[in-house]
């Protein structure tokens, strides 16, 4: 599987507040998928950033905000950066089987994805809360498969929520990364009834809810 260790931490100083950032450090590339600010689409990737920014913030660059970030953490080559309102020192890891999740769970603003309006233009209002999943998974994925995980994360979420007692699918603003080996035989399905999907599905289930603020 790809080389995910235990994040390590770093700090940096915005606006006169210490800020925290988990970062991932591969030793070799990582076939990735994932929505996130920098580094998003389907590609190989050698770091992953998960920095905690205040519930205020209005930025509309997080691409350059995070690529600043991991040049100061020294991370070099192409990474995938989130960011998120939760202090990343909280973050929950779950494993099962070889499959590892790291969540972050922020549900300052939970939401329905089918709202009965179309959003206002422009960044969220008030306070925003952000659910980032980091995956990690010993085989290759097909590209199909890649999407497939994504699509088991975002539904085993929701369920979660569901189970939390909230009448909401997600936030605005919920971003995930997949990781898998670039090289070896590749597994055609990532659904939850495959069998590394519904490994994927349970870790991140756990992970939301015991992640999930109180």
């Amino acid at each position: 599987m790809p080389d995910v260790a235990r994040p390590w931490f770093a700090t940096r100083t915005e606006d006169g507040s210490a800020l925290p950032y988990a970062c991932w450090a591969l030793t070799e590339p990582a076939l990735a998928i994932s929505s996130a600010p920098l580094g998003g689409g389907i590609g190989l990737r050698w770091w992953v950033i998960n920095a905690t920014v205040p519930m205020s913030y209005r930025r509309d660059d997080p691409d350059t905000h995070l690529a600043g970030l991991a040049e100061q953490a020294d991370l070099r080559g192409p990474g995938v950066g989130l960011l998120t309102g939760v202090d990343v020192r909280r973050m929950l890891a779950r494993d099962e089987a070889g499959v590892r999740v790291w969540a972050t769970v922020g549900l300052g603003t939970p939401i329905l994805a089918a709202a009965a309006a179309d959003p206002e233009p422009g960044p969220p209002a008030g306070r925003v809360g952000t659910i980032n999943i980091v995956a990690a998974l010993p085989v290759r994925l097909c590209d199909a498969a890649l999407v497939n995980a994504v699509a088991t994360i975002t539904e085993a979420k929701a369920q979660a929520l569901v189970e939390l007692g909230l009448s909401a699918t997600g936030t605005a603003t919920d971003a995930v990364v997949v990781l898998c080996p670039p090289d070896g035989p590749e597994q055609r399905y990532g659904g939850p009834r495959s069998t590394w999907g519904a490994r994927l599905a349970r870790v991140v289930h756990r992970g939301v809810l015991d992640g999930a603020p109180r």
